[in-house]
């Protein structure tokens, strides 16, 4: 993305502080002093290696190796130098105890104000046989719940698929009913609204929009279809800071972000109280990003 964008690429490794299982044997502050600097030195050297194994020519990443905690870090880092968008990996962890021993990609998360970018381990993705080459995104999947978060995400998802020249598919999950002809009453004005949530001058996606709905509970319908339909990229909405905190485990979001088998983008909706009306209602063109990329 940062190749495509002509982005500022900033690569961050952050080296835990009191977290190390050999701080133990650091006996007085000038050892514990030495021994930090010396997991520093250590970190620069593994993480210069570790981007000139994984980087094209074209692209010269900024390096920054930090000692503390890391969210806090990534948080701080992406505020200071005005990141536009954060690019994470997902552990393969699941359930409960991913949840009671945390993560940093969680907690940036939860707390992250800019857009995120969520990569799932290497195991759940069709990579192709060579790991470094160039990804083109050819399908974008949008989740829409007809939200105000969700609006905001399609201006993002629109300005990635016109970017990439790549197919957009708007997916709308009903939640199940007894009374078929209500579904199918509700299906058919799902797909109506679903029509009417693209600006009227979106030029360069003409022919390149599609529309879905399924009915079941969102998260396994949306993963589903994300397998059946092998989408480069998802994009989801979310309130903003703090909302994956409220009901983590109810949060489709959440479990879309943990067994997605492809990257999620993770939009925060701007706030109407801020003067920031959502480009969609007003038929404003959509935002063009990434500017500045984040990846820890």
């Amino acid at each position: 993305m940062a190749e495509h964008y002509q982005a500022k690429l900033v690569v961050l490794h952050i080296v835990e502080e009191w977290r190390h299982p050999s701080a133990d044997f650091a006996g007085s502050a000038a050892d514990l002093n030495e021994f930090y600097r010396q997991l520093l030195e250590t970190g620069r050297w593994r993480l210069q290696e570790f981007v000139k194994n994984h980087t094209h020519e074209e692209i010269q990443p900024e390096l920054v190796v930090k000692k503390g905690t890391a969210p806090d870090l990534i948080l701080s880092s992406a505020q200071a130098r005005n990141i536009d968008v954060i690019v994470m990996g997902a552990h393969g962890h699941r359930g409960l105890d991913r949840l009671l021993l945390g993560s940093t990609t969680d907690r940036v998360m939860r707390t992250a104000s800019s857009p995120v970018i969520v990569i799932p381990p290497l195991d759940s993705m069709a990579v192709g046989d060579d790991l470094h080459s160039i990804r083109r995104l050819k399908r974008v999947l949008l989740c829409a719940d007809f939200s105000e978060n969700s609006a905001w995400a399609l201006d993002y998802a629109i300005s990635v698929a016109a970017e990439y020249d790549a197919e957009l598919t708007l997916l709308h999950v009903l939640e199940q009913s007894s009374n078929g002809n209500s579904i199918e009453d509700a299906t058919t004005r799902a797909m109506e609204r679903l029509d009417k949530l693209l600006p009227p001058k979106v030029e360069r996606l003409t022919g390149k929009v599609k529309t879905a709905v399924r009915v079941g509970k969102p998260y396994r319908e949306l993963i589903q279809y994300a397998l059946e339909e092998s989408p480069d990229l998802v994009v989801m909405g979310v309130r903003g800071r703090g909302a994956l905190d409220l009901a983590v485990f109810g949060s489709t979001t959440y479990r879309v972000m943990q067994l997605a088998c492809c990257p999620v983008l993770i939009v925060y909706a701007r706030p109407l109280d801020q003067g920031n009306e959502m480009s969609i209602a007003t038929n404003q063109a959509p935002p063009v990003i990434p500017l500045n990329l984040l990846t820890l």
